[in-house]
């Protein structure tokens, strides 16, 4: 069977990986846009639950309520343009939002030449308590003073 070396090159992205130090000092950034998002995640759930109530409000529906639901699935939709915009500001750092209602999210770093994520938590006093390799479990939850002493930053293909 031939192999499509072509596709497998284009498929492989590089990813910054961060120090430990580089990551607490970018800490206030990335808190605030977490904040970020997740309001706005939070404000698009707000809003995609109002349009479900005015969909099964009871009784046939007339022109303010077909003008009220119409108007509600725009507001949806403006809410989730708003909520990707945020989460696109973490792109160009390679930072990726695991969950954005419980603020958290992923800070890669090589550790034992693997990758590893940081663990950022918005609502740990310190965000930067934990870690996990890539192939742990999403739940997983290191000590971060495991990952401290790691080498320096290095690049990864993946």
């Amino acid at each position: 069977m031939k192999r499509n070396h072509k596709r497998e090159r284009r498929d492989q992205r590089v990813i910054r990986t961060w120090t430990y130090a580089q990551a607490m000092a970018a800490l206030p950034y990335v808190a605030s846009v977490m904040r970020s998002v997740r309001e706005r995640r939070l404000e698009a759930v707000r809003l995609q639950l109002q349009g479900r109530r005015l969909a099964r409000a009871p009784g046939r529906a007339d022109r303010s309520k077909i003008i009220a639901q119409e108007e509600a699935a725009h507001a949806v939709r403006l809410a989730e343009d708003r909520f990707q915009e945020a989460i696109e500001e973490l792109e160009p750092l390679d930072i990726y939002c695991l969950h954005p209602i419980h603020g958290e999210a992923l800070v890669p770093f090589v550790h034992d030449e693997q990758l590893a994520w940081f663990v950022f938590d918005l609502f740990e006093p310190d965000h930067l308590r934990f870690w996990r390799y890539h192939s742990d479990a999403l739940e997983t939850r290191r000590p971060i003073a495991e990952a401290l002493a790691g080498p320096g930053q290095e690049k990864l293909i993946v």
